[in-house]
C-alpha cells in the first residue's frame, strides 16, 4: 500500500495543487511558472524515489512569492 497526500489550496493571489506518493517511481510532473523551482522539483522527485505532482498559479508578475 503506498503512503500518499494531496492538498490544494487557492487564496487570491494563489491556486496550488500537490500531491505525493512516497513509495513512487521517482516521477515529477511540475508546473510552478518559475523554471529553477520547476527543475528543483523535478530532481527532488527524481532522487528521493517518490512521486511528486505540482501544479502552482498565481500572480508572479507582482511577485515570484506569488
Amino acid at each position: 500500500m503506498a503512503r500518499s497526500a494531496q492538498i490544494h489550496r487557492k487564496t487570491g493571489e494563489t491556486d496550488i495543487r500537490v500531491g505525493l506518493t512516497i513509495e513512487g517511481r521517482g516521477t515529477g510532473t511540475i508546473a510552478t511558472k518559475i523554471p529553477f523551482f520547476d527543475h528543483m522539483l523535478t530532481l527532488f522527485a527524481r532522487h528521493s524515489l517518490m512521486d511528486l505532482e505540482v501544479k502552482a498559479d498565481g500572480d508572479i508578475d507582482v511577485d515570484l512569492h506569488h
